[in-house]
Formats: C-alpha cells, structure tokens, sequence
C-alpha cells in the first residue's frame, strides 16, 4: 500500500508515517503513527506521536501522509571510493593487492575530469536511492577530479566527506616526474581543502586521503597529518585489511612496532582520523586505538568479498573504540548500508559459533539501525547534527517502504525490532523511497530523478 501524495521537496513540511530511531541518550524511538517537522531551516522541529487532527491543522506547514511507509534517519556510510563504483562485485576472493592492481588503479587511472562529470552524479543519487544520507568518500589522485566530485556534491545535496587520494608510492599518475609527487599531492590536497572544507555550512567537508601505509611515505604519512591537523579537515586510510598488506606494511616501516605504529608516528591518530578496516590488530593496537580516539570504518562485506577476514566487533566496541559502518564500495559489492548491516551480522555470528560460550552477546537489528546511523554520524564528530530523528537535529532521513521486505503477502510485521531486522536481513534496492539532507529532497530514490513512485490508496 502506497502514500497518495507526492513527496516534499524542501522546507517546511511535516509528514506523517510510521518513525523508527535511535535516540541519542540511548535506546530507541517507535511511533506506529507518528509525526515528523522538520522547520523551514531544514532542522527537525518534531518527532512523536500523531497528535490528531485538530493539532495537525495548527501546524505551520502541510502534513504529507506517508502511510504505512517508515521514517529513519539516513544511514552514515564512513569508507567508500567513488571513482570504483563501476566495478563493484568484480574480483571476489582475490587478495587485496592484486585486486587492487587488477581491477582498481586502471579504473582510477581514468578518472579525471570528464570521467568524474559522468560518475559522481550518478554515484551520489545512488547513494541516496541506497538510504545513505552522509558518505565519507575517497576519489582519485587527480585535483581537477575531485573539485568535480565536490561540486556534484554541492548541487545534489548529500552531506559528504570527501578527499583526494595521495599515493607517492605506486602512483599511477603518470602526468608526474615521480619526485614531484610528494610536493604536488600536499599541495593540491591543501588547496582542494581551502577551497572546499566547511562549504555550505559544514555539509561539504575535507579529508587529506594517504591511501594507505603501502603507498605512502613516512613524509606523505606525516606531512598529511600535519595538514589535517592544522585546518581542522579529517585524515582518512586504510589500516591492517589483509595479511599479504600487513607484510609489506612491515617490510616498508621496519622501525614500526607494527600497522597501526606507523601511523602513530606520523602524528596521524586522533579523533579526527577514520581508519578503515582495522581487522587484523594485536592487542597493543587495540588499547592504543581507543587510547587515541581514532575512528575505525567497518567494512564487514568488502572484508567477506575479498576474503580479507573478520573484524571483532564486539571486542573493539568493548575497548572504547568509535566504530560506524562502511561499504568500501568497490571492495563490497554495493553500496547499501542496509546490506552491509546482514553481512557484519553473519560475520558477528559466525565469530560467536567459533568463540563458543563465552562469546559476548550479538548485536540486534536496533543496534545495527544505531551503527549504521547515529553512531557513524558521532565518529564524524556530527552526532548533534544529524545521525537520529531528534528535534533540534538537521533534517536528514529517508522514506522506506517496508513491504518490499516481506517474503509473502499479508507476512508484514508492526514491532521495531521485527521492522529492522527484516530491512537487515531481506534489504531491498527499491526500497527506499525518499531521502532528505537539511530537508532538501535529493535526487536518487524512487527513479531518476527522485521522482518517487506514488499511486492513490486508500490509507488512512
């Protein structure tokens, strides 16, 4: 059953509909008839119950009746890399390395201006029709490229975080004298962030990208750092992914301690670092990992794609460290943050069977819904913008329709934590029917175009 209604395209409006989120104090909101406000600022005004009729003819703008559909809050998507979206689901079960030789830097290679006036569009709206609302994003190591990608950020409307990629190691831009490298990825890399951090109120953020240890020197590693710390930007890599990497990393760095030491060393860790992966730590890392306040991005279905291996959730949420969900989109195979809920899931339970009774307990679907949203928003340092359905917060949500989750006709379900654990476990592509930045409809869900796909009912 459908909505006999268009969407609303910008701000004020309310809408009324079935709302799920978790809350920032903790635990979880559930209205099966609910109201959201969100206020011609683009901030939530209201999230509860529907206070009936006569109340709702009071409010200052219309009310959009979106039922039986559910209100969320948009997922935060921490890793991925926007130039390898075309390759997605190619290179299964290779190693990382010769992955990435294979089937990555020849794609990146080509992404350059005219590349990225194609793709990043396309990419951000389908980010969007995936429900991602807020996608920390790697590009390519071009600078004219990724002021292309801003700008198709700037008109679509997602809140991003986005960087250049540095690599003065096994760079494949072949426009550079290979000692120019370093000085020119510093310097374009400061420029893009001048030109581009903070934009549009803060929804356009940088962050100085350093591939990962591999491909950067111990000056790369360092000077990129400094950069970040100095402007306030985010510094985002890779970190202890697969064994064959972790060896080089040794080879590379043999004054490290280990991974995660040749970073410490660079000045890099912080709580304005985002590190992806994580999977492979000691326990020394652990404790220096949550000592520090970096961020850790998991991966779960990209770590299961390329047969990287399994990150101990549990054990690192244990240990303090901020950990938010990543589709590391071309490593995982899509881009939805829904999909990558399932896989970290299996991968939790399958942990679990191997540890055996002493296992810590699983996570739930509402702890999902609270990785994949609040929680990813907080290790961005934005958990009170946006990350819940919360007044006050900026009006970042989307619209599902949870009957493409059903297996059967008439098999849909009414309590929270069945709703979630159907949009984990049975995600659908179409599902998602709307999605809101600030209250600014984007383009993506329901059709090219977000022109979502509405018809009469009779809802009531």
């Amino acid at each position: 059953m459908e909505p006999s209604t268009s969407l609303p395209a910008r701000p004020p409006f309310a809408i009324r509909a079935r709302i799920l989120t978790p809350l920032s104090a903790g635990g979880t909101r559930f209205e099966r008839d609910g109201l959201l406000e969100v206020d011609a600022a683009g901030h939530i005004a209201h999230a509860g119950p529907w206070p009936g009729a006569d109340r709702a003819s009071e409010l200052g703008a219309p009310v959009v009746d979106l039922r039986p559909w559910l209100l969320l809050p948009g997922m935060v998507d921490l890793h991925a890399h926007l130039p390898q979206l075309p390759n997605a689901g190619l290179g299964a079960g290779l190693d990382l390395l010769t992955w990435l030789g294979r089937y990555i830097f020849p794609l990146e290679r080509e992404f350059d201006e005219a590349a990225a006036e194609a793709l990043a569009p396309q990419v951000f709206r389908a980010f969007a029709a995936a429900g991602t609302t807020t996608a920390v994003v790697y590009g390519a190591v071009y600078e004219p490229s990724l002021d292309v990608t801003f700008r198709a950020a700037e008109v679509h409307g997602i809140r991003a975080v986005i960087g250049k990629v540095m690599m003065d190691r096994l760079s494949y831009d072949e426009t550079l004298a290979p000692a120019d490298v370093l000085e020119t990825s510093l310097r374009q890399s400061a420029d893009l962030c001048a030109r581009w951090h903070g934009r549009d109120g803060g929804r356009l953020r940088y962050a100085f990208t350093p591939r990962f240890a591999v491909s950067c020197s111990a000056e790369m590693l360092r000077e990129s750092a400094r950069l970040a710390e100095g402007t306030g930007a985010y510094w985002q890599t890779h970190l202890s992914e697969d064994w064959g990497e972790l060896a080089e990393v040794a080879r590379l760095f043999p004054e490290a301690r280990d991974y995660l030491d040749v970073y410490d060393r660079a000045g890099a860790l912080g709580p304005r670092a985002i590190l992806a992966h994580a999977i492979h730590l000691s326990d020394r890392e652990v404790a220096r990992l949550a000592e520090s306040g970096a961020r850790v991005a998991h991966c779960p279905a990209s770590n299961l794609f390329l047969a990287s291996g399994t990150m101990p959730l549990a054990r690192y949420r244990a240990a303090g460290i901020p950990v938010g969900l990543g589709s590391d989109v071309a490593g995982g195979p899509e881009l939805s943050i829904f999909a990558n809920m399932r896989a970290g899931a299996y991968v939790q339970s399958g942990l679990r069977v191997l540890e055996g009774s002493g296992a810590p307990a699983p996570l739930g679907p509402l702890d999902w819904l609270r990785l994949g949203t609040l929680e990813g928003a907080r290790a961005l340092g934005l958990g009170a913008v946006t990350g819940s359905l919360e007044a006050g917060k900026e009006a970042d949500l989307i619209a599902v329709d949870a009957s493409f989750t059903d297996p059967l006709p008439g098999a849909e379900v009414d309590e929270p934590e069945e709703l979630m654990s159907r949009l984990v476990f049975r995600p659908h592509p179409s599902m998602v029917r709307g999605a809101w930045v600030r209250g600014r409809r984007l383009e993506g869900p329901g059709g090219v175009g977000g022109r979502a796909s509405v018809s009469p009912s009779t809802a009531r």
